[in-house]
């Protein structure tokens, strides 16, 4: 995705390199966080807002689903946001938050569980659990939130490929299809209001960002994880990308598979022939079919070197 704000600040040569520091002056400065929106009967959005616009950039996309006996929210945006996201839900409902469940472990999506009660249930992959309970990581990973008595809010339930949580109409299934962004991204579904959040999985219409150097991800796995989702998960109306503006269709979903995978198939064969990785990047185009989606060279060259590489 195009990380132009603070992820593009965070990539270097040779990785991630942001300070604790960074991190926080960039909580000093977070701005509120945004309205709620209805998706559909109990389900709402709250918008992290455009990754280009610092000023007003909250973090990672939530969502919130309002059950029998409390609320389940889908990330917690950056540090900090912690009570914009409650002041949301209030707004709607009187009921607490009982549950969180996280999409991947990058800063900008577990940012504030730690400023939700220790009574909530944490509930995120065993990828994802076990990137947040490292000894040691690069800020990105958000490991060092989680030290001391803040260990209490790594997640104490997880899953390797699917775990069904509560029924009917409160009903939330969560997929794991294999490395793609990290090494535990989770597609969360919401089967009654036919909706996903696919996390940092779908950035929509960019070429993605791929954490192979601190979080596990894999640029050569992407499209096959991607393409997990879209051959299993049924009956969607409604994605929510990790940093989508606004929610989109299922058919935008499997367009930025399919974008992903010609891209995939395009490094394959130029690597074949023996082109350079430099070269490649110098030549690759957005194909037409997919007017409106934008390349930046610094993501196209990541990605096909790590490709090259088999990351």
């Amino acid at each position: 995705m195009r990380r132009t704000v603070l992820v593009a600040m965070l990539v270097t040569i040779g990785g991630l390199s942001l300070g604790a520091a960074a991190l926080q002056q960039q909580q000093q400065k977070l701005g509120p966080v945004r309205g709620i929106q209805k998706l559909r009967d109990n389900l709402y959005f709250i918008s992290g807002g455009d990754l280009a616009d610092r000023a007003t950039w909250t973090g990672g996309n939530v969502m919130a689903l309002v059950t029998n006996t409390g609320v389940v929210l889908v990330d917690t945006m950056l540090p900090g946001a912690g009570k914009g996201i409650l002041d949301q839900v209030k707004s709607v409902t009187d009921k607490p938050v009982t549950m969180i469940i996280n999409t991947h472990t990058h800063f900008d999506h577990t940012g504030s569980n730690t400023e939700f009660p220790a009574t909530v249930e944490f509930v995120a992959h065993e990828g994802t659990r076990a990137n947040l309970a490292r000894a040691t990581c690069q800020p990105v990973t958000n490991c060092d939130a989680f030290k001391g008595d803040k260990a209490k809010y790594l997640p104490k339930r997880t899953f390797k490929d699917k775990l069904s949580l509560m029924s009917g109409k409160d009903q939330i299934d969560l997929y794991y299809f294999g490395r793609g962004h990290t090494s535990g991204d989770t597609f969360v579904v919401f089967p009654a209001s036919r909706a996903m959040h696919a996390g940092d999985m779908f950035p929509r219409a960019q070429m993605p960002f791929i954490d192979f150097a601190n979080s596990g991800g894999s640029a050569s796995e992407f499209s096959q994880t991607l393409q997990g989702a879209v051959t299993t998960i049924k009956n969607i109306d409604t994605v929510v990308g990790g940093h989508t503006v606004q929610p989109v269709t299922w058919n935008d979903f499997k367009t930025y598979t399919d974008f992903y995978k010609d891209f995939l198939t395009s490094v394959q064969e130029s690597k074949k022939k023996g082109v350079s990785v430099d070269d490649f990047v110098k030549a690759y185009k957005v194909p037409d079919k997919y007017k409106g989606f934008n390349a930046e060279a610094n993501g196209v060259k990541a990605n096909t070197q790590a490709i090259y590489d088999g990351k």
